[in-house]
């Protein structure tokens, strides 16, 4: 039996909360939160207890983990508190504010002996994962050219507000996401040229983003991202891909399918299914947060690093950041040396 804590009691928590519900061998214990009445709300909803201070929560529970829920700005001070108290870590994204940051949070996890996930989850999608296996095994040949789009108008700003208000928006909260999944289909990148625009006028960030990107195999892939497309029907919140292989070509085209074409057709059904808890459209997004906490749990259990660890999410982040400078500077970026 693996004991762990929530650290952060807002929108998306609750999802971690009933993700953890469904793996055997796991209980939440205590749940943490500023606001008393989130934290109690969360701890009678899921039978565990509430606090309102991490340290004294970390002090008294017997743990094997913390998952930390929390916005990125606490992320540093709480990986850092869970690591001297010896916990492994499962944290959300955007992992760390700067790469200083992110690279000290993977340094104090390593020197305690334990594991350090981020919650990077768009990759964990089913219907994402089993484009990635299929490209991995071989079906399209060796890629040359990826795209990967999520373009929306869904309002996410609704239940996330502070979306709105962040003077960094889509390429940090939304193309991390994308161009994690890029990673994981055509490898690591070589360099990134960006573009970013603000199109709606009520928010302070960017809300549309391109991205073109050299991978380390040769290959090149367009990630696009939008929160300001209007289209009918509303895709939110899958993401599309098309990959070109030497062999033949792989589509995840809306409503789920997999295609794949070599001298004929293969279309897959790949849609998730609607966990008894989640709710649509989110369902997607719902189950792949209980795939990869699932994931974590296997890597505690088998002593592996996760597939999306602290160290692999530093490749994630540094695209992120340079995508923000090339976009300032209007300019192409090698960011082997970021």
């Amino acid at each position: 039996m693996l004991n762990g804590a929530l650290i952060g009691c807002g929108f998306f928590a609750q999802n971690q909360m009933h993700g953890w519900a469904g793996i055997d061998d796991v209980t939440i214990t205590a749940v943490c939160d500023r606001d008393s009445a989130k934290a109690e709300a969360t701890a009678t909803r899921f039978g565990a207890r509430a606090y309102t201070d991490a340290a004294a929560m970390i002090a008294a529970e017997r743990l094997d983990f913390v998952d930390i829920a929390t916005t990125v700005a606490s992320h540093r001070p709480l990986v850092e508190m869970a690591a001297g108290a010896g916990l492994h870590v499962i944290c959300q994204k955007p992992f760390a504010e700067t790469m200083a940051d992110a690279h000290a949070m993977v340094a104090a996890v390593d020197e305690a002996g334990k594991l350090l996930m981020v919650h990077e989850n768009f990759r964990w999608q089913s219907a994402v994962r089993a484009a990635i296996a299929a490209v991995r095994g071989g079906a399209i040949g060796t890629p040359f050219f990826g795209r990967v789009t999520f373009r929306s108008g869904y309002d996410v700003y609704a239940g996330q507000p502070y979306l709105a208000t962040d003077e960094r928006f889509i390429i940090q909260d939304l193309g991390i996401h994308i161009l994690d999944i890029a990673r994981a289909l055509l490898g690591d990148v070589v360099t990134i040229s960006a573009t970013a625009r603000r199109v709606n006028p009520k928010i302070r960030g960017e809300d549309v983003a391109t991205m073109l990107l050299e991978h380390e195999g040769g290959a090149t892939s367009v990630v696009d991202c939008s929160y300001a497309t209007r289209r009918t029907p509303e895709t939110f919140p899958e993401t599309l891909l098309e990959i070109d292989g030497d062999l033949g070509t792989l589509r995840l085209d809306a409503g789920y399918r997999l295609v794949i074409q070599l001298e004929g057709e293969v279309i897959r059904d790949v849609a998730p299914p609607l966990l008894a808890w989640a709710e649509r459209p989110w369902h997607n997004i719902q189950e792949s947060v209980q795939i990869i906490q699932q994931h974590f749990v296997d890597c505690l259990r088998e002593g592996r690093e996760p597939e999306t660890s602290g160290r692999d999410n530093l490749k994630t982040l540094a695209l992120v950041e340079a995508a923000y400078a090339s976009a300032r500077d209007r300019s192409r970026i090698d960011v082997r040396g970021w």
